[in-house]
């Protein structure tokens, strides 16, 4: 018995914000969830104080925005029980009341709006509006009008608040060639009588500091998660000018880096008590901290990873958690850890004996988590090293059925947190910087080498996988190593220089710190470009890729798979229209997982005739 690709479509992703709203009732919970059965859209759910659910968004409806390509917080609950979202098709803002359509809020154009936040005491929306590479915060009608600028300042922006009594606005910003986890400024300006900011002060961040996220504690004093440590640690920051206070000094992460403007990692209770997101990559736990006595309380139960969202209403945490044997579900529980409920509906979930039980492991400095295969002989299993996106970035330890569909069959995986990787502190995820396509490749070869020496992998059916930067680190190790007999590329990047002048404004500066700065450091994109080294690859590479990506053009597969051809090596290339920066949609995930199986069938000598034959170009 093995696992279907169809079970891993239908339990792919998970909620990505969710939402407490107390109700004379109780307490509301919402969340948005993917849908791959329904074209892959995203689709806010409202889920009553009497245990009923619905959906808020009509079918059709999609709430997700391209800002910063990746997207951000896509909507907000409204009192009374409408919605406020943004709408995928044409990224304008929406609102809905009851059962009636969606009324849009915003004029149609190009503009796109993400971080959506409710300012207490004002009848309108305030969000990140991006019109090509400009960012402002702005504020919109409720009951529609003209937009209004609130905020000029950085180059990104995200983390609007109005301070409780009205007086103050705050925000997080970053100009290039900065990333977000690099360094960002909490910044504060008074808030005029016509709803615009007058000048800014930084009150936390730096060049060296990242500020992931800021809330209010009253009218003199915000809490912030910043890293002037090291470590991102929840902080109590005045504004009198009296020194910031770390609530949390140890070494464990109460953030992460904001890919997506909107993240959460702690929320205030009324008490002024924050439930916050708390520990490393192995686990994030939640936990309740009493600021004044700075005891940590852990609530979050069993539960080995927390999605970056939580919301707090009426003393209830709602939150998203998985376990290595239950998915992303929306849980709602008490600030003192009781009356923890599943909110979501239930997934459907195979056979627990199909699950593999995952092992935390540090080789050689190097962390990762091992998913041993079931069913497989005696002795060395092939294996498939799993690579994460990012670089900025990090697998948790949660259920994956894309895994378990590999370990269902015999095939173990090793997920590797490379250094570079969110979740273990600056110095970690900074080993990388410079030294993209050389650390990256060093870790995951070193990790496979040792499940070797182990025992636990036979050395000739040795594989490597990832996605978007784990798609570039899986061509890299082809191309710098011979370790790998093959490689699964998905929307890799293939050629740092081209990627660059080609990528959106988001990351078009983010060579800087991975590789270095353009020209002086070119000769190191030349070394270390997969696409220019591609006749020395050691094995095949599929690469799969969506045909409306706007983060890595299809193009730096099609050249690499080029070169490939060029230089007598195997490949082969398939791609998906209607899919951007990542599989969505139901039919998508099942097609890459049967040819990935297939492609390990060829390159392991394992039959796979479950799924449809792959052809390598090249292979006699």
């Amino acid at each position: 018995m093995s696992i279907r690709p169809i079970d891993v479509a239908r339990t792919d992703g998970g909620p990505q914000w969710v939402e407490a709203v107390a109700t004379p009732a109780g307490v509301e919970v919402w969340w948005d969830e993917p849908r791959p059965h329904e074209d892959g859209r995203r689709c806010v759910v409202r889920r009553l104080p009497d245990g009923t659910r619905t959906d808020a968004l009509p079918p059709g409806w999609n709430a997700r925005n391209r800002v910063v390509e990746y997207g951000g917080r896509s909507w907000r609950p409204l009192p009374g029980g409408g919605l406020v979202f943004t709408n995928w098709a044409d990224q304008r803002l929406y609102r809905r009341d009851g059962e009636a359509a969606p009324v849009p809020l915003t004029p149609e154009g190009p503009a796109r709006y993400a971080d959506l936040y409710l300012p207490p005491g004002r009848d309108e929306v305030w969000a990140v509006r991006e019109v090509d590479d400009v960012r402002d915060l702005v504020a919109v009608p409720l009951a529609g009008g003209e937009v209004r600028v609130v905020a000029k300042a950085q180059h990104f922006l995200m983390n609007p608040r109005l301070s409780p009594d009205g007086r103050h606005v705050c925000w997080i910003g970053w100009d290039h060639p900065a990333m977000p986890w690099d360094g960002t400024e909490l910044c504060v300006a008074p808030l005029g009588a016509d709803g615009t900011a007058g000048p800014h002060r930084v009150v936390a961040g730096g060049p060296r500091e990242s500020v992931a996220q800021a809330e209010w504690r009253d009218g003199a004093s915000l809490y912030a998660v910043t890293d002037p440590t090291g470590w991102w640690n929840l902080h109590l920051v005045p504004l009198g000018g009296s020194p910031s206070v770390n609530l949390t000094p140890m070494e464990s992460e109460f953030g992460a880096a904001t890919w997506k403007p909107g993240m959460s990692f702690f929320a205030v209770a009324a008490d002024g008590r924050p439930a916050v997101l708390y520990g490393t990559a192995d686990r994030r736990r939640l936990g309740v901290l009493d600021p004044g006595s700075g005891e940590l309380r852990e609530i979050g139960g069993e539960a080995t990873h927390w999605v970056s969202t939580v919301s707090v209403a009426d003393g209830r945490v709602a939150g998203v958690a998985a376990t290595p044997y239950t998915p992303m579900e929306v849980v709602l529980l008490g600030l003192d850890g009781g009356g923890r409920e599943v909110v979501s509906a239930p997934k459907p979930l195979p056979d627990r004996a199909l699950l593999p039980t995952p092992e935390a492991v540090t080789v050689e400095g190097v962390h990762a988590h091992l998913y041993p295969p079931s069913g497989a002989p005696a002795g060395p299993a092939p294996y498939v090293i799993f690579v994460h996106g990012g670089p900025t970035g990090h697998m948790p330890i949660v259920l994956d059925l894309e895994i378990a569909y590999f370990t269902s069959r015999g095939i173990g995986v090793a997920v590797v947190n490379y250094g570079g990787s969110t979740g273990y502190g600056r110095a970690y995820r900074e080993r990388l910087r410079h030294q993209w396509g050389v650390v990256d490749v060093q870790d995951c070869a070193r990790v496979a080498r040792g499940l070797v020496e182990l025992g636990r992998a036979d050395a000739a059916r040795l594989a490597i996988r990832g996605g978007s930067a784990g798609g570039w680190t899986t061509v890299a190790a082809l191309v710098h190593s011979d370790v790998f007999a093959g490689g699964v590329a998905h929307y890799a990047i293939t050629d740092p220089e081209s990627w660059a002048a080609e990528t959106h404004d988001f990351e078009s500066r983010y060579l800087d710190g991975l590789v270095g700065p353009l020209p002086e450091t070119r000769q190191r994109y030349t070394e270390r470009s997969p696409l220019l080294n591609a006749g020395r690859a050691s094995g095949p590479c599929l690469m799969l890729h969506g045909l409306e990506d706007a983060i890595v053009d299809v193009s730096q597969a099609e050249r690499f798979t080029a070169e490939l051809d060029r230089h007598g090596k195997e490949w082969a290339l398939l791609t998906f229209p209607g899919e951007q920066h990542g599989w969505r949609r139901e039919e998508t995930i099942v097609a890459a997982l049967e040819a990935e199986l297939a492609f390990y069938g060829l390159i392991f000598g394992m039959e796979t005739p479950e799924v449809p034959p792959l052809t390598l170009k090249g292979r006699v």
